[in-house]
């Protein structure tokens, strides 16, 4: 009921949109004389601001047909490799020729970016996929909405997901380099071991975590006190809705994007509120600059995506309230998941100093559990300063953390002898 809410609300709205839009026109119209006066520039800044606010946001573009190498640009192509009904695996391939002109090598190592599935596209990932271009050979997982996902065919579940993950790791190929950003950390820790005690040609040489819920039981967070005080009971009755027409998954049991884009934003009111009104001042003193670096951020940061009602709760069930997987509990398809059958695959794990979503050993965790890697291999990093988002994103990571993944990379493809350098491009 709650989504037919939602979307009744939506289309109720849809009158006074197209009004805002014509106001927006009208106000910033060289043929309006009154378009740049105090008048009409607070005109002009209320309707974009309405408009912002109701408006729908859909899945945004990459964006990264070319990057800064070395300082030269270089052209990247966006290819899909693999796919399933839940998933595309999207390769960025280089130009040879720019990398050439770069001065910097045609082959580099293989990278699998393992984006989160909790609500938000991969595209919020963009800064850290542009990051790793500069080095690597770059893979993400670009994860669908389950609303677009019609019940034909069938369900998606955590299971599904560390399968997901093992089949994408099999696609990249040999001694590849896998990074698991915030949510994915368990699963994808779990299939690591999986396909190490498999003895799995296709394991990566080394993982990294960043802000991962390895074990959350570890400086707890509101997020995940709220995870535990609740009865799983209550996580079903209140989080899971139907999706309703006119979406191709019709009928399916999802947790909605935008019931989790509510709670994040209540969370933290005062500093949106606050932000929407610099907004709106920025638009009225004509600061273009100020408003296109809102814009930018608040139209990835609303753009979301709805989980599966199985996927959803089985993360709380799992990671959150059993926290089977350090606790050496958690079966795949029938099978213990051991992660001391960890032996040859590096482990790196970095946390953000004021991490609010996944407090500060959650991920650390991950090197006791794994008790067989190397000491040579391993890396634990914590970076001062930082909160959830700036792990895997913004200045900090790209001048202090990255430099250390990109280390960390390097040294286990000495390991395993460069095995997952491959051409950045076909071209």
């Amino acid at each position: 009921m709650l989504y037919s809410l939602h979307e009744l609300a939506y289309q109720s709205a849809a009158p006074f949109r197209i009004g805002a839009q014509v106001a927006r026109t009208f106000w910033t119209s060289p043929l309006n004389p009154w378009s740049d006066t105090a008048i009409g520039r607070t005109a002009y800044a209320s309707a974009e601001l309405f408009e912002n606010l109701t408006r729908r946001y859909g899945k945004p573009d990459w964006r990264l047909e070319t990057i800064e190498v070395g300082g030269k640009t270089v052209r990247t192509t966006e290819r899909v490799v693999w796919s399933s009904p839940w998933c595309r695996l999207v390769r960025f391939e280089r130009s040879l020729s720019d990398l050439r002109k770069a001065g910097k090598p045609t082959a580099a190592p293989a990278v699998l970016i393992v984006a989160p599935l909790s609500g938000h596209y991969a595209t919020l990932l963009r800064g850290t996929v542009e990051t790793f271009l500069q080095d690597h050979d770059v893979y993400v997982t670009d994860w669908e909405n389950a609303r677009n996902v019609p019940m034909l065919e069938g369900r998606f579940d955590f299971h599904d997901y560390i399968d997901h993950v093992r089949t994408m790791l099999g696609r990249v190929g040999p001694g590849a380099h896998v990074v698991g950003v915030c949510q994915p950390g368990p699963p994808v820790l779990a299939a690591c071991a999986l396909m190490a005690e498999d003895e799995d040609p296709n394991r990566p040489a080394s993982m990294t975590f960043m802000g991962s819920p390895i074990d959350a039981r570890l400086s707890p967070t509101a997020t995940n006190q709220l995870a535990e005080e609740r009865p799983f009971a209550w996580f079903k009755s209140n989080m899971i809705h139907t999706v309703p027409l006119p979406y191709p998954a019709v009928g399916r049991r999802v947790y909605p994007g935008f019931v989790q884009l509510y709670s994040f934003m209540s969370m933290n009111e005062d500093k949106h509120v606050d932000a929407h009104q610099r907004y709106f001042g920025h638009l009225v003193d004509g600061d273009g600059d100020s408003a296109q670096k809102h814009a930018e951020f608040y139209d990835e940061y609303l753009s979301v995506l709805d989980l599966t009602e199985e996927f959803y709760l089985q993360t709380i069930d799992i990671v959150f309230q059993q926290h089977l997987l350090p606790r050496g509990l958690l079966k795949h398809r029938g099978r213990t998941v051991d992660l001391t059958k960890i032996a040859d695959i590096g482990l790196m794990t970095v946390e953000g100093e004021m991490d609010d979503i996944s407090g500060v050993g959650q991920t650390q965790a991950a090197h006791g559990l794994c008790a067989n890697i190397p000491d040579d291999r391993r890396v634990l990093y914590v970076q001062p300063g930082v909160g959830h988002y700036g792990v895997f994103n913004g200045r900090r990571f790209r001048d202090e953390i990255y430099p250390r993944v990109c280390d960390f990379i390097a040294l286990n493809e000495e390991a395993v002898g460069g095995l997952s350098a491959r051409p950045a491009a076909a071209a």
